[in-house]
């Protein structure tokens, strides 16, 4: 249901059951999937793709163009799964060159006042609660938490299943399965209540809390900490997935706790 105080492009796509309030606008080149809710005073720019179930909230900007002066207009997008919220006044701008493509996974709650730059791509079942300031090229994996007016620098990724508490700022990757707060951020120990409450047994939680323990307590630097992680500790997925992690990490890891 589309209310004839809405302003919807004829060249929108949208689906006879999302339902769209007085004084939205949507423009052309959007795609709004079945049951999806846009709020009053929502735009919705184009380029932009919402799944479905989703609930946009009033004063939320979706696919506005770039803040980035290498921008030349090149037809970029924005993509958000299903059933994911988008909480009052979040802006969501469209990618550049680098991705081509801004995305919010399904399953996922962005709260008020977040800004999600060009080239983010945030993962399933992630929280960003509100004020979240998510700066270009940052990736998000599934499942992070990121606490109220967390500030997370360009190309930075955020690994599943961590937790970031809030008023951090953000200049380092931040691995798999972590909790991490202070300033400079820091590791604080695993995410053992979160990876509990999302099925992990036991025997998983403690695999991963003795590789942080070999990471971050019983070795001086991280090239010998990952040989001693390789080697002697046993193997699991969560162990490839941290090691994998910490590799790839070009632009470093978070510190450790001292």
């Amino acid at each position: 249901m589309i209310s004839p105080q809405a302003h919807v492009s004829p060249d929108a796509s949208i689906e006879e059951s999302a339902i769209v309030e007085p004084f939205a606008f949507i423009e052309a080149d959007v795609t709004i999937g079945a049951g999806t809710w846009i709020g009053p005073h929502a735009v919705i720019h184009s380029g932009t793709t919402i799944g479905k179930d989703c609930k946009v909230f009033s004063g939320a900007v979706i696919g506005a163009i770039p803040q980035d002066l290498k921008f030349s207009g090149e037809d970029s997008k924005v993509l958000i799964g299903d059933r994911s919220i988008i909480r009052e006044c979040v802006t969501i701008n469209r990618g550049t060159a680098d991705r081509m493509v801004t995305k919010v996974g399904s399953d996922c709650l962005i709260m008020a006042y977040c800004h999600l730059a060009h080239d983010v791509f945030v993962g399933d079942h992630v929280i960003i609660a509100n004020s979240g300031n998510i700066a270009g090229h940052v990736t998000i994996e599934d499942w992070a938490i990121l606490e109220g007016m967390v500030g997370i620098q360009q190309f930075v990724t955020i690994g599943q299943h961590a937790f970031v508490a809030g008023g951090s700022m953000v200049r380092k990757n931040v691995p798999p399965f972590v909790k991490a707060a202070r300033e400079p951020l820091s590791f604080i120990g695993v995410n053992s209540i979160g990876l509990r409450r999302r099925g992990f047994a036991n025997e998983q939680v403690v695999n991963i809390e003795d590789i942080y323990r070999t990471l971050y307590i019983q070795n001086g630097n991280i090239s010998q900490a990952l040989r001693v992680a390789e080697t002697e500790l046993p193997q699991s997925a969560e162990k490839s997935v941290i090691l994998e992690f910490i590799s790839a990490s070009d632009k470093g890891i978070i510190r450790g706790p001292f």
